[in-house]
């Protein structure tokens, strides 16, 4: 196969959700069609049962929820599937943002029976931003769900995008019997049971045959059935592909993926309708996926995947040609060749050396310490360039941490460091005082438990820790910087991050707006690019 056959397989996509929507579950139920993994692991929090294949940290497998996203690599039908599972819980939404950019579409999962949720709300506002498409699974049919109309009118005015149903849900709870494929003018009835080891077999059956219809499911469902396939016809939003690729119309896919129901509709669907990799902008460069000279940018960086080696790895979504092991690329931020070492592609935490991917594909290389999150790696320093950088948005909640044994510093600064390298928390230091004693600052609260419990786990270092009053950050974009100069309230704090830059810690808003409006010269930034 060709460079250009091989690219245009690829198909990459997050999947995302409000937590306990089943994102998760709906990602191990892909795998299976893939024949990736031969049982799917439960998500629940208990030592007993089998976990979620994705949720690799050990803290995830004890709470049942996804902490860090994971990568996974699949065939099926001819395609290269990779699947970036996101964590659903508000507290690592940034992880969420970062892995967003590596995606070329997104997946939404959404609970029948709550609707739209806040964070699914906040992950959309992401996806629209990347001008990506977006495809709808519907989930928990098997349960008693909201209305289906009323779930879509919600998708389009929360959204402001148009949705188009594929399929239909014939009841819900312990009256779903399944659902109509509206394309092919079929029913696919409802089994329980079904493992997904083999294709589930439709029914054909035309809505005027008013007797097949009966006996698959029962007059008033028949009825019901046929009065909104006609709403639908008559009043939906027609089906475009064009605007479906461009995130402005939502297909949208009813099933329940415990059950594994509706999933392989939903798989062999997005794979016709959702597009190869996508060209990405490097200043005013367009980085087409099809050029042979191989790109890739850093989205994410993971240190003690895996316990036997303690290791550090940097995941690189490649955009363009075709990635070899061995050959020496260029590291634009670092300004030096390097050739990428221990080039593996995963499964979860699972692994393996590849000597060769492509534009698409996500691969994992072993990281030194050189590598930090939006850092581009591209062909030669002949023709360099550097993609866009990925914003790193500005932390709501503050402790100050510190280690409970001094002659730990060691493991303390190098947990730390790793820690924040990864994206997962900032850490800031008043200019005064070292690492001994440092300032964390994370998106979600949860973020400080992942924190004591991998200083912990993966460092033997137990720390202090004391809760701060700050809520606002800013990063000061002045170039010529002298605190004491400055006209700001009392309990304002000035700090640097790892990399010396400037930053403000604000207690409410008044304070942030204070420093704005008596200080004429000061530029300050609500996130930084990395």
């Amino acid at each position: 196969m060709d460079l250009k056959q091989e690219i245009e397989r690829r198909r990459t996509f997050a999947i995302i959700s409000h937590p306990d929507a089943g994102k998760t579950t709906l990602t191990e139920k892909l795998l299976l069609y893939g024949g990736a993994i031969q049982q799917a692991g439960s998500v629940k929090g208990k030592a007993s049962a089998r976990h979620a294949v994705s949720d690799w940290m050990e803290l995830e497998k004890q709470r049942g929820i996804s902490i860090t996203s994971s990568v996974m690599q699949f065939e099926y039908e001819g395609y290269c599937i990779n699947i970036l599972d996101t964590p659903g819980h508000q507290d690592f939404s940034e992880d969420t943002y970062r892995t967003l950019m590596a995606a070329d579409s997104a997946v939404m999962v959404i609970d029948a029976a709550k609707g739209i949720e806040p964070q699914t709300r906040k992950l959309f506002k992401v996806v629209a931003m990347r001008d990506i498409p977006i495809f709808t699974f519907i989930n928990k049919l098997d349960r008693d769900a909201r209305d289906s109309f009323d779930l879509l009118d919600q998708l389009e005015k929360e959204f402001g995008i148009g949705t188009y149903p594929m399929n239909w849900p014939i009841g819900s709870g312990v009256d779903f019997k399944g659902v109509y494929d509206r394309g092919n003018r079929r029913i696919i009835a409802f089994d329980e049971f079904h493992s997904g080891s083999q294709k589930l077999k439709a029914i054909e059956c035309d809505l005027s045959d008013t007797e097949t219809l009966d006996s698959l499911i029962g007059p008033y469902q028949r009825e019901t059935l046929c009065e909104e396939i006609e709403l639908l016809d008559g009043a939906s939003f027609d089906f475009d592909l064009e605007k479906v690729r461009h995130g402005k119309l939502s297909p949208v896919f009813f099933g329940s993926a415990l059950n594994n129901f509706g999933v392989e509709m939903f798989l062999e669907n997005f794979l016709r309708m959702t597009t190869a990799p996508l060209a990405r902008t490097a200043g005013d460069r367009i980085v087409d996926p099809f050029d042979p000279a191989f790109s890739a940018f850093v989205f994410k960086i993971q240190a003690n995947m895996n316990k036997a080696h303690r290791d550090r790895i940097a995941f690189m979504r490649i955009c363009s040609g075709k990635f070899e092991r061995g050959t020496e690329y260029y590291h634009v931020q670092g300004g030096k060749p390097l050739k990428l070492a221990q080039p593996q592609q995963l499964m979860a935490q699972d692994r393996s050396i590849v000597d060769e991917a492509y534009a698409g594909d996500i691969i994992g290389v072993f990281d030194p310490g050189i590598f930090s999150i939006g850092d581009t790696v591209c062909a030669s320093a002949k023709n360099q360039f550097a993609f866009e950088g990925i914003p790193t948005f500005a932390p709501e909640h503050f402790a100050a941490v510190s280690q409970v044994d001094t002659l730990k510093r060691k493991q303390f600064v190098k947990g730390m460091t790793q820690i924040a390298q990864e994206g997962a928390i900032q850490i800031f230091h008043e200019p005064s005082s070292g690492m001994d004693r440092v300032i964390v600052g994370v998106v979600g609260v949860l973020q400080f438990e992942v924190l004591e419990y991998r200083l912990r786990s993966e460092y033997g270092c137990e720390i202090r820790r004391h809760d701060l009053p700050y809520q606002y950050i800013r990063w000061v974009d002045n170039e010529e910087f002298s605190f004491r100069s400055l006209n700001l309230t009392s309990d304002t704090k000035w700090v640097q991050d790892l990399r010396g830059r400037n930053l403000l810690l604000f207690a409410n808003e008044w304070n942030v707006r204070w420093a704005a409006e008596h200080n004429e010269t000061l530029r300050l930034s609500e996130f930084s690019r990395a």
